[in-house]
């Protein structure tokens, strides 16, 4: 579904990521992991075009992202960046019509399908009760399920987030966790995210990439990614790993002593 192959990437004279290339399967839950300047960010940012790469090539469904054109490849793709910027006040559900804009000329009005659509994406989300309420008089838990409901409304095959939990407090992680987690399954949407925490990327993801220096320094199902060899060369840790319910758990233990 997803195909990066042979990427380089890189700003003026400095080179991020270079020979990258990897294989993503319809309805998997990817997570790049990686301490920071390893790449994965740059790498995300090429998957959402905000970055074109020095060469080599990404496909989405055998297409090469970067002859389409924005409106069907936002179709397609649906991105949830780390910092989601507002032009002036509005309502939830005026954010969340924007998520109909690819689909639309920028002359037509919205359809009765468009609404039922926008509808259902609040409702999903658990926001719909907000929809005339200003978005910025929200939680940052309460705005994080607005964006995804945007990103919903566009109808994605593929989802693209930039470590969505940041900002947010324990409890309102492991509720976003668990909507993308539902999202993947319940709308067989592909979901490729960044994430810092391990655990979490442990307990959510169906595959793993772990990268060190801009290269792919271990890709595959979770257990057999993230181990403590692996971690102690990526992230210079220490740990213990134990299980809990068939899923690993990261205990890093401390090399500085009291």
């Amino acid at each position: 579904m997803l195909s990066v192959k042979d990427l380089k990437v890189g700003y003026e004279d400095k080179v991020i990521i270079e020979k990258l290339s990897i294989e993503i399967q319809r309805g998997e839950i990817v997570t790049i992991l990686g301490p920071n300047g390893s790449g994965k960010s740059t790498l995300l940012n090429c998957l959402t075009r905000y970055l074109k790469p020095l060469s080599g090539d990404i496909y989405f469904e055998d297409e090469n992202i970067y002859l389409k054109s924005l409106k069907d490849f936002s179709k397609q793709v649906a991105i949830l960046s780390q910092h989601n910027d507002l032009i002036g006040d509005i309502t939830v559900e005026q954010l969340v019509k924007y998520g109909r804009s690819p689909h639309k000329r920028w002359y037509e009005k919205k359809s009765n399908i468009d609404c039922e659509i926008v509808e259902q994406a609040m409702k999903y989300t658990k926001v719909f009760k907000y929809r005339n309420t200003s978005i910025n008089s929200l939680s940052g838990g309460e705005r994080q399920r607005v964006w995804i409901s945007m990103a919903l409304a566009q109808t994605p095959n593929l989802l693209l987030l930039d470590e969505p939990t940041t900002y947010l407090d324990i409890s309102h992680q492991l509720e976003l966790m668990e909507l993308i987690k539902d999202i993947n399954i319940s709308k067989s949407i592909t979901i490729v995210m960044v994430l810092h925490d391990l655990n979490q990327a442990i307990q959510y993801s169906d595959k793993i990439i772990l990268m060190k220096d801009g290269k792919v320094f271990d890709y595959g199902k979770p257990k057999e990614v993230i181990n403590c060899e692996n971690l102690r060369e990526v992230y210079d840790i220490n740990c213990h790993i134990c299980e809990y319910k068939n899923k690993s758990i990261i205990i890093p233990i401390s090399n500085y002593k009291s």
